[in-house]
Parts: C-alpha cells; structure tokens; sequence
C-alpha cells in the first residue's frame, strides 16, 4: 500500500470514529510501523513511497484498535511531554497536554527559589511526567516522587532510569510521603485524581483505558485534593509553593478550601485552551 493511501484510509475510520486528531494519529501510527517521525513519512508519502504487506498487516491491525478508542499511547508505548519520551501502557495514567502548563507553574517556581540545591516533591507521579520535567529542567533540584500504584510504577522506574535516575522514587501513599521531609520542601506540585466518582470522562480512551484509581477522586473530586493540602502543609517549609491540577470548574472550591486553612496568595491558573487548570498557593 503506499503510504499517502494507508494516511487518508486511516483518517478517514478516525474521523468516522469521532477521534479529533484523526490526521496526526494516522501519521503517528504509520510513522510507528515504518520506524520514522511523522516529517520523515511526510515527505515519503510525497515522494509516492509504498510499505510491504507485513508493515500493511501490522498498520491495519493498529488502525482497527485506534479506531476502537483504544489510546494512542497504548499502541506506540510513547506518550510525549515537554521535552520528554515516556514510556506508557495499559496501567499508567498517560499524561495530558494540559498538565505541561501545571509543569510551568512548577518548574519556574523551583527556579526562583534562592538555594544551590531546591527540594521538589510530586505526590501521585503517575508515568514519572511532572518530577521527570522538574529533574530535566531545573538539575540543580533534588525531586522525589511517590506513586501508590505497581502497575504504574514499572514504567515510572523506566522513565527515570532513562532520564533522572538521580530523582528518588518510592512507592507509597501520598498521605505519608517523605516524612523525612517535613518541613524542607520548596515545591510541592501534585496532579492527583479529580474526577467525582459518578462521572463519565468525555473521551473514551479516558474511562475505558486509564487506571481508575488515577481518575476518580470521591464524590466531590477532591478527596485526594484534600490529602494533597494536609500532606504538603506537613512537607513545605515556610513560603515553600503548592501546585495542584484539578478539573477547570473546581477552582473555585479548591481556593476556598486552601484559603480557609490558612494558605497565602492562593490563585487559580488556566492552561493553554483558556480552562482553570491548577490552583497555587504558599505556605
């Protein structure tokens, strides 16, 4: 088949599946299959270049389960974030767009703070994004990460063997994080289950493939939130920074709640498509 034909044929069954990405998820699966990045296949699709019948037989094979919802990520095993490859799979939550705008917030407050060698601590690191982006991008930091789930964890220590193996990863409930920390940390930044329990994320890829103890947060949502708030007043040292990714219509609730437990400049942050997307605060 040549590669221009497999792109539209594979487009085309997205789109009719309602997946909105459906050109670039063609282009990334293909690119898959044949080993090359997606302006490497463009140019051969131009150029009028084919794939062999087993490169067709794989494609097709990966096409049907995408169009299935099965998660993009899944297939290829790559999530990209920031300037990361991560490893992800069935059992790890894959990490979103909209938190490398949550990694910002915590990555320019770990810069600003005046010592050689600032603590980092990601409560429910998931695939390793958020303290991965923190140990890359500011590697003058020491970051720890906590994470309760295996399943998870076996790509998490993937990740950081490929890019931080200097960061400390444990496994363990957030509620009881580091304890040998208490009172040191400078940054505090989780992405924790937010979604309340009798909703149905939008995306099927969500509901249907990602962990559930990665998604549901009780029945307001904020059930892990709150364990966040207890936890990160334990951690941070005076004026150390909180940062939480919770859903765009919970800032208001999650301000409310920092605010009356005695957190200062509390203010909620939108990510890059004009949502609320995380809330900050200092203690």
């Amino acid at each position: 088949m040549k590669l221009s034909a497999a792109i539209e044929l594979a487009s085309k069954k997205f789109e009719l599946a309602g997946i909105e990405s459906f050109q670039a998820d063609a282009e990334i699966l293909l690119g898959f299959v044949l080993e090359l990045s997606r302006g490497e296949l463009q140019v051969k699709a131009i150029t009028g270049e084919s794939m062999d019948s087993v490169q067709d037989q794989k494609f097709l094979e990966l096409v049907d389960k995408r169009a299935e919802r099965y998660p993009l990520q899944h297939l290829t095993g790559v999530a990209y974030f920031r300037q990361l490859e991560l490893k992800v799979g069935p059992g790890v939550f894959v990490p979103r767009f909209e938190t490398e705008t949550v990694t910002q917030l915590a990555v320019d407050a770990l810069k600003a703070v005046p010592v050689a060698n600032p603590i980092a601590v990601d409560l429910a690191t998931g695939s390793g994004a958020i303290a991965l982006s923190l140990a890359v991008e500011v590697p003058n930091a020491k970051v720890f990460a906590i994470e309760l789930s295996e399943d998870a964890l076996s790509y998490t220590r993937a990740n950081l063997a490929k890019y931080a193996p200097q960061a400390t990863l444990v496994q363990g409930d957030l509620a009881d994080a580091f304890p040998e920390l208490d009172g040191q940390v400078d940054v505090l930044v989780s992405n924790p289950p937010y979604i309340p329990d009798e909703m149905v994320p939008i995306y099927p890829e969500v509901h249907l493939h990602d962990p559930r103890m990665a998604l549901y947060g009780g029945a307001d949502g904020l059930d892990l939130v709150r364990k966040v708030e207890i936890s990160a007043k334990r951690l941070l040292r005076e004026g150390g920074a909180l940062i939480i990714e919770h859903a765009d219509m919970q800032g208001d609730a999650i301000r409310q709640l920092i605010l009356s437990l005695g957190w200062r400049q509390c203010a909620t942050h939108k990510d890059l498509s004009g949502r609320d997307r995380a809330t900050t605060a200092i203690r």
